[in-house]
């Protein structure tokens, strides 16, 4: 017998304890090595007035085990509590998301049966630093925050994660067409890290029509690897198209710590039915297995869980008539897994897990490089309901100073003034570039200014009630640029 591993365990809300009960039975029945501390988090403690969706105490055991199997949690919808789920990801560096894909036709209805499939998503960063604003009347803000460290970890992890599973292809998902900077920066060390691994063949695709290839003809793809986002997206149609998101499971891997849980939600509408479908969080307890080393037990889960679904003993959402054998609520699938350990399926490829495959992936530290930062200009947001973009830059340039010029207005990213279009519908909104004084129109050749001089220009601003709501100053890095450009500048 392996070692034992003490995990921490949570049932969570609507089907979350009946799936948690039918998968920590199939465990127990398999003989994993695993010794279970529970915790409650989700919907229940939101309500008991922790904010966050888990206490202090549950925190500590959290961190001390530094595995977490979760079922799924309820997270409140448009406004209020921030998700949980977003919150262990970050707060514990669980940097990789890995999902996979795979249809197991004809026993599960599916338009792809050759697809197989793996999502692997960044999971700390874009849009989901959940950091937003409501910054004029018309105007909101969320901010995308993408980081060299963070990108190319998850990179990497993708290529690695390729090599160790004996994948071919690794495909990354961006949108640099449109967001130069923060896609850019995922496109371009794709480009570089692939070189690591000449054996993998690799492709760059927009995210837009790489989506609907992946919905159209997922059997031309392997490993997928993306920003947050979009790999929350593409990875719930992937396990769609697949069949069913039923059948996902999801790895949440860090450094220290890992969680495993469901791709699906807590399907409150039949929840105390005996209705869910297990298999999503069973195949996240496989995943926790390999990654904890117990490949024995499961190998015999896996192999179980294949053959039930190759008997047709099917639960609700996968069910079909004529080709199931039979419909079965939770508990009894698990139990149908349990009589089937030690068996493989006929059918579909078994699997083979090795002892000492190497399933844990390791990523070098990142080594920050020295860079040259020089400022070379300032973009402020106005607040202004009421002024036209004309009569806007004529009061700015006259609050310019010596120092500074306006180099143009965007409203909601599109240039309004200098010369700007009647038909662009402007909001409250305005993005006004200051750029040094002597600047000419080629921004490869912007000219350094002083912190102090931009005070001076904010302090002129206010005297000339100007409502700035928000800056971001301009710098070059390594002589690049550190900012994009506004549309039509």
């Amino acid at each position: 017998m392996s070692q034992t591993h003490r995990i921490t365990v949570a049932k969570g809300d609507g089907i979350g304890p009946e799936i948690m009960d039918a998968t920590l039975k199939v465990l127990e029945a398999a003989q994993a090595p695993l010794t279970y501390d529970y915790i409650t988090i989700g919907k229940a403690v939101y309500e008991s007035g922790y904010t966050a969706g888990i206490t202090p105490e549950d925190w500590e055991t959290l961190r001390r085990n530094k595995v977490f199997l979760k079922a799924p949690i309820t997270t409140p919808q448009g406004s209020g509590y921030k998700s949980l789920n977003v919150t262990i990801r970050k707060s514990l560096g669980l940097y990789s998301n890995v999902r996979a894909c795979q249809s197991f036709a004809p026993m599960v209805r599916t338009k792809h049966p050759k697809m197989d499939v793996v999502v692997v998503r960044e999971n700390e960063e874009d849009l989901y630093a959940g950091i937003e604003h409501r910054q004029t009347t018309d105007v909101f803000q969320c901010l995308k925050l993408v980081s060299i460290p963070g990108t190319r970890k998850i990179i990497r992890y993708a290529f690695e994660y390729a090599k160790a599973y004996g994948r071919k292809k690794v495909t990354c998902m961006v949108k640099d067409n449109i967001m130069k900077v923060t896609d850019g920066l995922y496109s371009r060390l794709f480009e570089e890290i692939k070189q690591d691994y000449p054996d993998i063949e690799s492709e760059l695709r927009i995210i837009d029509i790489g989506a609907a290839l992946l919905a159209d003809r997922p059997e031309d793809f392997d490993v997928i690897v993306t920003l947050n986002l979009y790999g929350d997206i593409i990875s719930d149609i992937a396990a769609q198209i697949s069949g069913s998101v039923g059948l996902g499971g999801s790895a949440n891997i860090g450094r220290e710590h890992a969680m495993f849980e469901a791709v699906h939600g807590s399907a409150p509408d039949i929840a105390g039915q005996n209705a869910g479908n297990p298999s999503g969080l069973m195949m996240a307890a496989v995943q926790m297995l390999l990654h904890l080393g117990a490949h024995e037990a499961a190998q015999k889960i896996h192999n179980a869980w294949l053959r039930t679904l190759e008997d047709g003993l099917h639960t609700g959402d996968l069910y079909q008539e004529g080709q199931s054998q039979s419909k079965v609520g939770t508990r009894e699938f698990a139990e149908a897994v349990i009589e089937r350990l030690g068996q493989e399926p006929a059918r579909f490829k078994p699997v083979k897990y090795a002892e000492g495959d190497k399933r844990n992936i390791e990523i070098p530290e990142y080594e920050r490089p020295a860079a040259e930062k020089v400022l070379v200009g300032s973009d402020l947001f106005v607040d202004d309901p009421t002024i036209s973009a004309d009569d806007l830059g004529a009061k700015l340039q006259a609050l310019a100073g010596p120092e500074f010029k306006l180099k143009m207005i965007t409203n909601r990213g599109v240039k309004v003034f200098p010369d700007g279009l009647p038909e662009t519908f402007c909001t409250d909104h305005w993005r006004c570039r200051f750029v040094h004084a002597e600047n000419t129109k080629d921004v490869s050749q912007m000219k350094p200014v002083e912190k102090g001089a931009l005070l001076k220009l904010m302090q002129r601003m206010h005297e000339g009630d100007v409502d700035v709501v928000k800056t971001e100053n301009l710098y070059y890095f390594d002589g690049q640029l550190g900012f994009s450009l506004g549309q039509g500048e």
